[in-house]
């Protein structure tokens, strides 16, 4: 039977702890006791655990082996925030399937009220992020960054392949990109426009910083669509 994983709140290097909701659902769900196993994930590592105390508040474990895990795509997806609904699907779905950062985009056609409520709802969109990580079993947990306009956004960009899902790019694929590029490892940025897509001023300022348009086909595809089918595409040129 496959051991149910747990993310660590607190380690060091021989405990772990878990604590908050999760070690009231070890402590009165589970009805864990000192002496279970567990795999523990702490700073990154899986590790077998054995549970040495338990209480409502703080499941205390003591690490052993370490045991092997796959790491995150190296992935960097920069996203229009859009509808709110859809942004957390999104962001669950891009959690599970790898990704490594998620950088919320205040786009110009973002709409209004969207922007203005993003910054409260960056803690929402980590719990999912956590939650995701948990469910698909990854050892580490993808940085949700703050909400961000484009133009500061480019400016820290530092990925060596940069690519702009764009739908005025009608001959540029995606899948053509990254292997043009001969995508295996490197560091890749993804770049998905919100409902209405990308204006010409947003993206001639992408082309300025040297990110490259690129197509998923001739269908119009919704943001959450579109960002992960290219998560899924670039997953594949990462595992063939």
């Amino acid at each position: 039977m496959t051991r149910r994983r747990f993310i660590a709140n607190t380690w060091t290097d021989t405990t772990a702890s878990l604590t908050g909701d999760q070690a009231h659902h070890l402590a009165h769900v589970l009805r864990a006791e000192p002496g279970q196993v567990y795999d523990i994930v702490a700073n990154g590592h899986l590790h077998r655990a054995e549970i040495t105390s338990v209480t409502d508040k703080e499941v205390l474990f003591t690490l052993h082996e370490q045991l092997e895990a796959a790491a995150a795509l190296p992935i960097h997806l920069l996203l229009a925030v859009f509808k709110f609904d859809h942004m957390e699907w999104a962001i669950e779905k891009a959690t599970e399937l790898g990704v490594d950062r998620i950088t919320p985009i205040l786009a110009r056609r973002t709409e209004k009220h969207l922007a203005q409520s993003s910054a409260k709802r960056v803690e929402r969109w980590r719990r999912i992020a956590l939650e995701a990580s948990k469910q698909s079993r990854r050892t580490d947990i993808p940085e949700v960054s703050d909400p961000i306009v484009l133009k500061a956004a480019l400016n820290q960009e530092t990925s060596p392949i940069r690519l702009l899902l764009a739908e005025t790019e009608q001959t540029n694929t995606l899948t053509a990109a990254l292997t043009s590029t001969g995508y295996e490892s490197t560091a890749l940025s993804l770049a998905i426009g919100p409902e209405g897509g990308w204006t010409p001023e947003e993206i001639a300022l992408f082309v300025t910083h040297q990110w490259h348009p690129v197509t998923l086909g001739p269908r119009i595809l919704r943001a959450e669509t579109a960002a992960i089918a290219a998560i899924a595409i670039a997953s594949s040129h990462l595992s063939s």
